[in-house]
């Protein structure tokens, strides 16, 4: 190859790399607490489709991600709960004005698959299956994690905190599923949709009515978001008509 057409080869190839648009240009970066990822992850393909951008999906407990974006973490949307989204716009965290609130979650009961479902069906029938299992999982109360923190409350207001605590299998947050499947322990305590999506677990059903928790989570756009048109869409669609059908098979509910 003649040295002319060789030096404007190398230099149209300098060239491209210089104008090529960063890789992640269009990535969103989404802080998520678990019981909503679920939600959030099925509905991923579709909006990568629809719009060009990608999702860069971070998981904690409310209470992690709270720490992380206080400590000045980079984030495009954050879904935690709305009393956290409003205290994050308070600090300066979350741009004023796109709090949106996007489902709400009960807490239930799981067990190994296969396993005989255990009977929570009443306060009573609860109390007497928590008691009989040789084994309780649940979020470490300390990690942040909202049905953690319920859970722990709610042993020490059915009396029996006593009578858990020496066979508690406490997760740091995650999947208290992954406890039940290894056979750590024989029954788990989560919210719903980090129960019935997950492989290997059953539901045994969720916490009698009378002591039933509901959290509500909302998403809210960082106020130093790199892509908060991206971010805007994203919400948009995760608040939208079409995010019914995902939290129903999810277990989840919209926020009313």
């Amino acid at each position: 190859m003649p040295k002319l057409a060789s030096k404007f080869l190398a230099v149209l190839a300098a060239t491209a790399v210089v104008a090529a648009p960063p890789a992640n240009a269009d990535d969103i970066k989404v802080l998520s607490a678990g019981a909503y990822r679920q939600v959030l992850e099925a509905m991923t393909p579709d909006f990568e489709k629809r719009t060009g951008h990608k999702l860069a999906v971070d998981r904690g407990t409310v209470g992690q991600l709270m720490k992380r974006v206080e400590d000045g973490e980079a984030f495009d949307l954050v879904v935690v709960t709305p009393a956290g989204i409003e205290k994050l716009i308070a600090g300066g965290h979350v741009a004023p004005g796109t709090l949106k609130p996007l489902a709400r979650v009960g807490i239930g009961v799981m067990v190994k698959e296969g396993a005989a479902k255990p009977d929570v069906s009443t306060v009573e029938a609860f109390k007497k299956t928590l008691l009989a299992a040789k084994s309780v999982a649940y979020n470490d109360p300390k990690s942040g994690a909202s049905s953690g923190i319920y859970t722990a409350q709610l042993l020490d207001k059915l009396g029996i905190s006593d009578q858990i605590k020496p066979k508690a299998k406490l997760k740091q947050g995650g999947l208290v599923a992954e406890l039940v499947i290894s056979s750590e322990a024989e029954i788990g305590v989560q919210q719903i949709s980090e129960i019935i999506p997950v492989k290997g677990v059953a539901f045994a059903g969720p916490l009698p009515k009378e002591i039933q928790n509901y959290t509500t989570y909302a998403a809210g756009i960082g106020a130093k978001a790199k892509n908060a048109g991206a971010a805007r869409a994203l919400l948009d669609a995760l608040s939208g008509p079409g995010a019914a059908a995902e939290l129903k098979a999810k277990g989840m509910e919209p926020p009313g």
